[in-house]
């Protein structure tokens, strides 16, 4: 049972446990610019925007810069 708590914890807490981290973005959609992609998990109760920001910046290419596209709230694992 202690186990079965702690994966449930684990779940809950998701993005809010860290930092914001980069993870795996979604594939573009029919229709959507198929250019490089970036996702950060983060949590906007904990994570100011520019934390946001400069750890997608980070994940970027050289010369290039890091610009808002959407927000998945799926939290799919």
């Amino acid at each position: 049972m202690k186990a079965a708590g702690t994966v449930l914890l684990a779940v809950l807490l998701g993005c809010s446990a860290l930092e914001p981290y980069p993870t795996y973005p979604r594939m573009a959609g029919p229709g959507e610019d198929a250019a490089p992609r970036v996702a950060i998990c983060y949590d906007t109760f904990v994570s100011p925007l520019d934390q946001v920001r400069a750890a997608a910046q980070k994940e970027c290419a050289a010369d290039t810069v890091a610009t808002y596209f959407t927000t998945d709230w799926y939290l799919q694992f």
